[in-house]
């Protein structure tokens, strides 16, 4: 292994298109609303009287552990690594189900619901995007095996 670093495929030459620092920013809102909302779990387990300071703390240690994935996957995107996409849609597809049953609370998560899905949901839209896929150089199915023939 060297340390020289491997030029950027053709494909990835240029301008970061804005749809790609879209995704990016999203994620990155995403980990940074996990890291706030684990630190605060895990001052009010520490500093507070919760229920349970035990969960308190252990739900905060996780959230803050969580937020790593969506944090890592915007700074992939922002320097256009292909591998950063798959964290960002994993992490788009699990805030659904948690949107969702944030939307079926009788309480204020009604609105961090609705936030959360049109987030998840843009972000989605933005990762799929062509030209999205373009920039972080990835390739269809069967499309390796096309630019090898040519």
């Amino acid at each position: 292994m060297t340390s020289e670093q491997t030029p950027a495929p053709e494909e990835t030459a240029g301008p970061r298109p804005r749809r790609l620092t879209y995704a990016a920013a999203l994620a990155a809102l995403e980990g940074l609303a996990l890291v706030v909302g684990g630190v605060w779990m895990l001052v009010e387990g520490l500093a507070g009287d919760p229920d349970d300071r035990q969960t308190a703390v252990t739900g905060g240690i996780t959230l803050v552990v969580l937020a790593l994935l969506p944090l890592l996957a915007a700074r992939g995107l922002l320097l256009r690594r292909g591998w950063s996409r798959g964290p960002a849609v994993i992490t788009q597809i699990l805030a659904l189900p948690v949107a969702y049953n944030l939307l079926q609370a009788d309480s204020v998560a009604i609105p961090a619901g609705i936030a959360l899905a049109v987030v998840a949901v843009a972000a989605l839209v933005l990762l799929v995007n062509p030209a999205t896929t373009q920039a972080l150089g990835i390739k269809g199915p069967g499309r390796a095996q096309d630019d090898g023939e040519r």
